[in-house]
Order: C-alpha cells, then sequence, then structure tokens
C-alpha cells in the first residue's frame, strides 16, 4: 500500500488528511484501515512524507521540508548542513532542543537574497549518543563537562558509572538517557587520560568525532596470514614490470607510499606515462575483518603530530607501500600522451614493481626548480626534467578545458617530542608536488572514463557546477571592493570560474577573494552516478590513485579486478554492486567529512596553543572575513586566524553592513573591510576553547595588552 499512498500524495500535490487517504484508498474495512496507519508511520518515519501539525500527509520532497546536520555556534543561533545545497539559519528560539550534530528535518520559514532561514521540526537521529568531556565533582555529584561548547548539555554520573575516572580525566562518555530538559545520564565507556598527559588534546577531538585509532583483535590476528614480502606465486599472471625504471616521489616523512611513476618517450614522439598504484585490494579481501574495518575508517586521518590509519602498519607502511629496492604487487596504467596532452591509448593492468629510489619533493624541486642535482638522483634527472615537460603539457591541457587552480596555501604545525605546537609554517607546494597531482589527475581520469564507457556499477568522485545566484553574490561583492569582472554568467562553466579567478589574481585580496570563490561551490562527494567534476573540468573522475589512505580508491581497484581482469560482468554481478556501492559512496563521503573536521579541529587547537606563548605581541595580518559580532584577522605567514571583538574596538560604534561584508563606523565611514591590512595585538588565546583574540595595534591597547615594542618596531614583519 505504501506506494500506492506515495502515488496518491504525489497527484494531489496537496497535504490529505488520513479519511481523505482511506477514502481515496478503499480503505473501507478495519484491518485495511489498521494497515493504511502503519504504512503511514513507516513512510512518516523514513522521511518519504512529513504529518502537518493539523495532521495531514505531503510528500517529503514536495514541501518546505529539508533533512540535514545540525551545526551549532557557540553563540545561541545555529545552521543546517544540508547535502548539495545551501546552508539554512536558525535562530535561536527555533532550535527546539536540537544540538550540534543532530540528523533534523528543518522547514524554510524564509529567504532573504541567498540566505535560507528556517526552524527544525523534527530530531531525526541524536549523533552524538557519545561524546569527550573531563570529570569533575560539584556538591557530591559527578559531571562531565562537554569539550564541545556547541552541545548544550548537562551530563551527570553515578559514581559506578565513573569506571574508575577521577577529576581531570578526559572521558568518552555514553548518554544513558534523558533526565529533564537538556540534562542526561551518563557513562563511561572509556578513560582517554588525565587532560594534562601529552597527546590526550588531540585524542579527545579525534574520539568525539567517532574516528577508532586502535585496530579490534579479529584484524591484528587476520595480520598473521598476510606475508611480509611478495612471492612469486603472487607474481603468477602479472605483468613484470620489474625491469623498468619506476620510482616515488613524497614528503620527506612520508612512509605510506602507493604510487609510482615511470616515463618514456616514444618512436612516434608521444609519451607513456606509467602510474603504477599499489595493490591494496589484493590484500584487503571482501568479507575479511580488515576490509570491514577500512570500509568502516573510509580514509585515513592525518593529523598534527600523528597519522591514524585505515589500514595497519603491516600493510600501510609493509607489504602495501611501494618501498625502494623491494618487489610490490601493483595496478599500472599506462597512458599514452601526444604533444596536446590528449590520452591516446592506454593500458590498466595487473603488475608488479621495484621502485628504483624514494625521491623527496624538496629534492626533486632542487632539480627542477634550481638545477641542482642532489648526491643519487643523477640517474634519474633527465626522467624528471621530461617529467615536468609532460605535467606542463598536461597542465596546459586542463586549463583550456577549464581546470580551476584556487592555488591555496596550506599550514603545517611543527610540533615537539610532547606533541606540543613550536612553529606553524607555510606547507611547500613546488614543481615537484604540481607534477605528481598532475599525474594522478590523469590516471585518475583514464581509469573513471574506461568503466564509464563499460556502462558498469562505479564509485566516482563528482563535483556538481555551482548556483548561479552564489556566483552573482560573490561578484557583486567583488564589485563592493571597486574592482570590475568582465564578463557575464549565463552559462556556469569552469572556464568562467577560471576566468573570475584570472582577473583577480593581481589584486592584493586575491587569497581571501579565491577563499571566497571556493565556498560558494558545492563539495566534491563520492557517487555513483558520473555527473563529471567540475573544478577539475572532467567529464568523468574518480579516486584510484590512493588506496592505502582512502577506501573508494580500494574499491576502485577491486572494481578493475572483478570487472576486467576476472571477467566478472554478469548480471548477479552487477546487481550486487548496484546494491553495495551507493552505501560505500555515501559513507566514504561521510568519513571523508569527518576527517576533515578533525583535522580542522586539531589545527585550530594547535594554533591556539602555538599562540599562547605569544600574547602580547605584534603581528601584520589581513581581515579574512567580518561578522556581525566582529573581524577575522588571518596572519600570512602562517595561516593563523584571530577574532578582533566588536567590543574591543573602542574608537567608534560600528554597525554590520552584510552586502559588503564590512563594519562600518559612525564617525569613520569606511570602517574595516575585507583585505584591508592591518596590525594586531594578540590579546588572548586559549588551547582549549580553540580561539584566538587580537586587538587593534594602538597606543591604548599596547599599554594593556602589549609586551613593548616587536623586532624595533610596530613595523616590524610577524615574529612567526
Amino acid at each position: 500500500m505504501k506506494e500506492q499512498i506515495l502515488e496518491l500524495l504525489r497527484e494531489r500535490e496537496i497535504a490529505l488528511s488520513i479519511d481523505e487517504i482511506s477514502n481515496a484508498l478503499s480503505c473501507q474495512d478495519l484491518e485495511s484501515f489498521k494497515a493504511l496507519l502503519k504504512d503511514l508511520n513507516e513512510l512518516e518515519d523514513t522521511l518519504q512524507i512529513y504529518r502537518t501539525k493539523k495532521d495531514k500527509f505531503m510528500i517529503f520532497n514536495n514541501s518546505n521540508l529539508r533533512l540535514g546536520t545540525m551545526l551549532a555556534t557557540k553563540k545561541s543561533f545555529g545552521f543546517v548542513d544540508i547535502e548539495g545545497d545551501d546552508d539554512v539559519f536558525i535562530p535561536p528560539d527555533c532550535i527546539n532542543q536540537a544540538i550540534h550534530g543532530d540528523k533534523v528535518v528543518v522547514e524554510i520559514t524564509s529567504k532573504k537574497g541567498t540566505r535560507l532561514e528556517g526552524r527544525i521540526v523534527r530530531i531525526v537521529e541524536r549523533k552524538l549518543k557519545q561524546m569527550v568531556g573531563e570529570v569533575y565533582h560539584k556538591d557530591g555529584k559527578a559531571y562531565v563537562d562537554l569539550d564541545n561548547e556547541k552541545v548544550k548539555l548537562t551530563v551527570v554520573l553515578k559514581e559506578e558509572d565513573l569506571k574508575g575516572a577521577v577529576d581531570g580525566h578526559k572521558v568518552l562518555v555514553k548518554l544513558r538517557g534523558k533526565l529533564e530538559g537538556n540534562k542526561y545520564a551518563g557513562e563511561v565507556i572509556k578513560i582517554i587520560g588525565h587532560k594534562a598527559d601529552p597527546g590526550v588534546d588531540i585524542l579527545s577531538i579525534v574520539y568525539e568525532l567517532g574516528i577508532n585509532d586502535k585496530f579490534s583483535d579479529e584484524v591484528m590476528d587476520q595480520l598473521d596470514s598476510i606475508p611480509n614480502a611478495v612471492s612469486e606465486k603472487e607474481m603468477e599472471g602479472r605483468r613484470d614490470l620489474r625491469d623498468k625504471v619506476i620510482f616515488t616521489i613524497d614528503g620527506d616523512d612520508t612512509k605510506d607510499i602507493d604510487d609510482a611513476i615511470s616515463i618514456e618517450k616514444l618512436e612516434n614522439g608521444n609519451i607513456e606515462l606509467g602510474v603504477h598504484i599499489a595493490d591494496v585490494s589484493y590484500y584487503v579481501k571482501e568479507g575479511t575483518p580488515l576490509y570491514q574495518e577500512a570500509m568502516d575508517r573510509g580514509t585515513s586521518v592525518y593529523l598534527a603530530d600523528r597519522v591514524i590509519p585505515m589500514l595497519p602498519h603491516k600493510l600501510s607502511n609493509g607489504i602495501c607501500s611501494l618501498n625502494p629496492g623491494v618487489d610490490r604487487l601493483a595496478m599500472s596504467c599506462i597512458m599514452e600522451i601526444d604533444s596536446k596532452g590528449d590520452v591516446v591509448s592506454y593500458d590498466i593492468f595487473e603488475s608488479v614493481i621495484r621502485s628504483r629510489i624514494q625521491m623527496t619533493y624538496k629534492k626533486v624541486n632542487s632539480i627542477l626548480e634550481k638545477n641542482i642535482i642532489p648526491e643519487g638522483y643523477e640517474a634519474y634527472a633527465l626522467d624528471l626534467r621530461n617529467m615536468k615537460a609532460l605535467a606542463d603539457t598536461l597542465r596546459e591541457n586542463k586549463l583550456k578545458r577549464g581546470y580551476i587552480d584556487f592555488d591555496l596555501d596550506e599550514s603545517k604545525i611543527i610540533v615537539n617530542e610532547n606533541g606540543e605546537a613550536i612553529d606553524v609554517v607555510l606547507r611547500e607546494r613546488g614543481t615537484g608536488e604540481r607534477l605528481i597531482e598532475d599525474f594522478m589527475i590523469v590516471a585518475n581520469e583514464t581509469v573513471a572514463s574506461h568503466i564509464f564507457y563499460l556502462e558498469l556499477p562505479f564509485i566516482y568522485r563528482d563535483h556538481g557546477e555551482p548556483k548561479e545566484e552564489k556566483i552573482q553574490t560573490f561578484l557583486s561583492f567583488v564589485s563592493s571592493l571597486g574592482y570590475q569582472v568582465k564578463g557575464k554568467i549565463k552559462e556556469i562553466h569552469p572556464k568562467t570560474m577560471q576566468d573570475i579567478l584570472g582577473q583577480l589574481k593581481d589584486k592584493k585580496e586575491f587569497p581571501i577573494l579565491s577563499t571566497l570563490l571556493l565556498r560558494s561551490m558545492q563539495k566534491a562527494i563520492y557517487d555513483t552516478t558520473n555527473i563529471g567534476h567540475f573544478g577539475l573540468g572532467s567529464k568523468c573522475y574518480t579516486h584510484f590513485t590512493s588506496p592505502i589512505r582512502r577506501f573508494p580508491d580500494t574499491t576502485v581497484h577491486r572494481l578493475l579486478r572483478k570487472y576486467i581482469f576476472n571477467g566478472n560482468v554478469g548480471t548477479d554481478a552487477i546487481r550486487e554492486e548496484d546494491e553495495k556501492l551507493p552505501y560505500i559512496a555515501e559513507h566514504s563521503s561521510e568519513k571523508e567529512r569527518d576527517s576533515i573536521e578533525c583535522e580542522r579541529q586539531v589545527d585550530d587547537m594547535k594554533k591556539a596553543e602555538y599562540m599562547e606563548k605569544h600574547i602580547g605581541e605584534v603581528y601584520h595580518g589581513m581581515i579574512s572575513s567580518i561578522v556581525s559580532f566582529g573581524i577575522f584577522v588571518e596572519l600570512p605567514e602562517s595561516l593563523i586566524e584571530g577574532l578582533i571583538r566588536v567590543e574591543d574596538l573602542k574608537d567608534d560604534y560600528y554597525t554590520y553592513d552584510e552586502s559588503t561584508l564590512s563594519l562600518i563606523g559612525k564617525k569613520n565611514k569606511r570602517g574595516y573591510r575585507l583585505g584591508d591590512d592591518i596590525t594586531v595585538i594578540v590579546k588572548s588565546a586559549s588551547k582549549e576553547m580553540r580561539t584566538i583574540d587580537f586587538v587593534i595595534d594602538n597606543e591604548q591597547n599596547r599599554k594593556l595588552y602589549g609586551k613593548g615594542e616587536i623586532n624595533g618596531d610596530t613595523e616590524s614583519k610577524s615574529t612567526l
């Protein structure tokens, strides 16, 4: 009867009462009426229909309702993150007891420009069933002070639920049940450690986001059956490439090496590029504990002082890692590329390789940027120069079709042996890094296109085109800064974005504007339907090149083996993948978001920890964002960002202009705008709160917060 109900509601396109539905479907007797009620409840529970306040039912997607994730703020308002759509602003009186992380139904109540506003009408799932906090006692009762300030809950513990935890312990706590209001009974399920112990700060964030840092006994037991070296039997049936000049290029401290490259000039003038990827799926087989664990984790998580790997070290740093001088199983994608950068032919096959040398980006860049050949690299200098020429051709080809290079800097946090942040610097991205990026992109496109044209179930890396109104809003803002961008936004195309960036490239605010334009675009996700990758200007894209650290890549390898090498493309095999792949895609996208959030929170915490040692010091920065409650300032040498609160702007009364993202003073009509250069003093920093506060560098603030002159005068460069 469910399909009949859905069809009826789609046809009528209005909300219907139970009686109206019953009459339309001829549910006259008691049994059929009970069946109708049961089906209506199940459809409502699965969010296929929605019950209004007047007890009428409508199709969920036909209403002003959306399903999303509640994102609370430290203030009393919040947002609902909706996959593939704009965030919805939720005023304080419309949150309806939802907390950060809840899956909720939000009703859109108004639209102001591109900003949606709404109210939460239903909590579908409370995701944060486990949270991290610090144990403390008050008035003879035990409590957990939750780390996440966005979660407005009071957690009470009975003494027997402490499980040995004492005041000062960071713990993972499970909510057992609601007591009253937002007060919950809790139970300690893991003692992470004392808050002062090294590493507990990062582990607290890891556990808060549900990221597992330990492998189960089942997984570790399975490792006993995995060899430490490749045997002759395992090489059977594979193409032997051990005589080829193949090598890897990675960071200085990389231990999980999953891609290697080779190059050869052909007699017809074309270039043969080989991209050889660790054959992880050979060891991580479906139905095993190792496979299930890798799928559950979805990705490796790279944090300031550690990596939480998707696979145990025996695989990630051992038998799967393409270490130099040892035999390794691989999947190779060999591409013939012409002078225009087009792939004119290719071959994808199982191989065995032996990397000649583990190169580092620094030494490769020394050759390609400075023409200085480090010791041990002499035999490979010509190959590297040929690779550089090919990468330039590939990049030029990508730019012609619309590849968007936002050229955003990233920061790197340097920690000591205790995990304390001792410096924050810009991460280097030189010629070698770009070369590997170009080669991996062309391999990913080649593999994706091959399976796409076979019309077999697959997992793609999709990036949808941005909404026209968001781009128009961005251009309006650029115009408010006094810059005129030529051209009209009629059809959204990657070259349109590329052209916008090109016209802004020489502006001093370019780093800020580039970031704003990126935020106006959709997020890339994994999906079983190919819509192309807008940012890369690619019609068909997947992730094939990092199976040690990303489960979608491992899945792509598994599918290549199933479809191409084993020829298993029967009806049953296709039906099986049609059932499995949507979950893998959705789950992998979710775990990627968790990983990014974990990395962001750790970075924020470590940057605040670093700035705690620099209270009172003077820095030069640029205004990176302006909101109603203050000004965010970014320090260019480190990308550390701090907030100047409105209440600390004592020289004038300022109001927020949302259209120009500026603060306008009553006396100073220009006020503060995005991209303004500004000199600040570090007022305060809190590792626990993950916040950094600045104040304007002036004589009054020098007396209140400053340490005096820095490097001789206030015009000196940042000490970072």
